[in-house]
């Protein structure tokens, strides 16, 4: 099984220090069914809201560092928060939910939780939260600092050079193109096609 439940004290091992209590309030006031996950390509945390059961659940991957981590969590409690006053009669990430998940990672900004270079982007960040992880680069780059396990030889997209050539986990070779937007335009040695990678894409270097 993927999704490994941990007992409440277990969990101060994936957060950051002094966020434990503040975090285990919002579990036992909405009785949360947390659970940690082992790696997930597509999404960092999830939410579902109280069915039969009565709880609502709650996962995160177990993977992130502990910023990120407590980050993702809060997202997720946005999303209860969102459930619990408007059930289902609002967008998923609309202003409902920027309301509160802004409000949830202002109050833990003030707690002085984050690093300073986490709080700065975070200051910015709340303005305005995105959807996803992924769609706030800057965010995900400062987070990233703080990985204790790194794969050594890769390096991401946004810190390749233009031009420099570059292989893919499945083995395809690309060329670093321009920017569109947030995505690279990167030209596949083969075949010449263009493709789009996000900034945060870890790769390798080829020396030509």
């Amino acid at each position: 099984m993927s999704k490994v439940e941990k007992p409440m004290q277990a969990l101060a091992n994936f957060l950051p220090e002094g966020s434990f209590e503040p975090v285990v309030t919002y579990i036992h006031q909405f009785k949360v069914h947390l659970t940690v996950t082992k790696k997930r390509k597509t999404i960092l945390g999830d939410y579902r809201h109280a069915g039969i059961s009565g709880n609502h659940k709650i996962s995160i991957n177990g993977n992130l560092n502990k910023y990120e981590f407590l980050i993702t969590l809060l997202h997720e409690i946005a999303h209860l928060l969102t459930y619990e006053q408007f059930k289902n009669k609002v967008e998923p990430h609309g202003k409902e939910w920027k309301y509160f998940y802004s409000n949830l990672l202002q109050d833990f900004v003030q707690r002085k939780i984050f690093p300073v270079d986490i709080e700065i982007v975070l200051q910015k960040y709340i303005l305005n939260p995105a959807a996803t992880a992924n769609g706030e680069t800057s965010l995900l780059l400062v987070l990233r600092k703080y990985n204790t396990i790194k794969r050594e030889g890769y390096v991401t997209i946004e810190h390749l050079p233009l031009h420099t050539v570059f292989i893919v986990d499945k083995g395809k070779v690309f060329k670093k193109g321009n920017k569109r937007r947030k995505l690279y335009e990167c030209i596949e040695i083969a075949t010449g096609r263009v493709y789009l990678f996000n900034p945060l894409a870890e790769v390798k270097i080829i020396n030509t």
